[in-house]
């Protein structure tokens, strides 16, 4: 039986790393679970990766909420508590981000029979900095070990699609959130990382099917993060679809205030269905 709402599955990691962050997330890593309503259940599942610049953690409105839509429309939702940082660098940076999202995917497939979802219909969303997490995990694949021990290692990271919602993409253009990147790189980090970790150069064959969502007058997180992605994956023919509204700023996550805005939600469900043949 799959894990109640509010409970959490802990992601392993090594002794004495520390959380850090604006907001302490003293547990973190951990993903918790939000079952799908027993008669919409549709066997998929989705990966929720709050927004916070890798400083805290918005679990509200970009995480439990966006939960709540998901299972309503049949998706079993895991909200990812990942590891973060902060202005004084006490906390973690790269790449305990990026394991605790791989191996959060991992846990999540492993588990998957018991949840009565299909490990190949599960995909990932994010928002903001979560959104840049996601898109590491959209790229950056940790390929199945059939010889495992650890049974979770023996499922490919790789997310069946992907949902990017306002994300932070580039560390090291002029239109990069410099706030996402000091916390996840570090202050000063080694020659050549943020270029790597631009994740607009790291989309290939292999890239899952993506959707972006943006607004032109982000002032925070540019529609160009959106922007130089989509490109990356039209010029790896990945089937991509990219909506930019003309307002909404930055964080709305649901935007269930805006009439215009808060479409995006069910577009990307019914986006997410065809991509899936659901």
């Amino acid at each position: 039986m799959g894990l109640l709402p509010g409970k959490n599955l802990f992601i392993p990691r090594k002794k004495g790393l520390k959380i850090g962050g604006t907001r302490k997330e003293q547990d973190a890593p951990f993903i918790e679970h939000f079952a799908a309503n027993g008669d919409k259940r549709n066997g998929a599942a989705i990966l929720i990766c709050p927004g916070g610049g890798y400083g805290h953690l918005a679990v509200g409105h970009e995480g439990s909420d966006v939960a709540k839509f998901f299972n309503n429309e049949g998706f079993d939702a895991i909200v990812l508590h990942y590891r973060l940082n902060d202005a004084e660098q006490s906390g973690s940076r790269y790449p305990d981000q990026y394991n605790d999202v791989t191996t959060a995917m991992r846990i999540v497939k492993s588990k998957a029979s018991g949840w009565k979802v299909d490990p190949e219909k599960i995909g990932v969303i994010g928002f903001s900095a979560g959104g840049h997490l996601a898109s590491m995990l959209t790229t950056i694949h940790t390929p199945a070990n059939a010889e495992a021990k650890n049974t979770s290692e023996k499922f490919s990271s790789r997310p069946a699609f992907s949902v990017l919602v306002y994300p932070v993409i580039s560390l090291s253009a002029d239109f990069k959130h410099a706030g996402s990147a000091r916390n996840l790189l570090g202050a000063d980090p080694r020659p050549g990382l943020a270029d790597s970790l631009s994740t607009q150069t790291r989309v290939n064959a292999q890239t899952p099917p993506t959707m972006l969502i943006h607004s032109t007058d982000d002032k925070t997180v540019p529609v160009e993060n959106s922007l130089v992605f989509y490109n990356a994956l039209k010029a790896n023919k990945i089937p991509a679809s990219l909506h930019i509204f003309d307002h909404g700023g930055h964080g709305y996550g649901m935007a269930p205030k805006d009439p215009v805005i808060n479409t995006w939600p069910g577009v990307a469900v019914l986006w997410i269905r065809e991509k899936l043949k659901l």
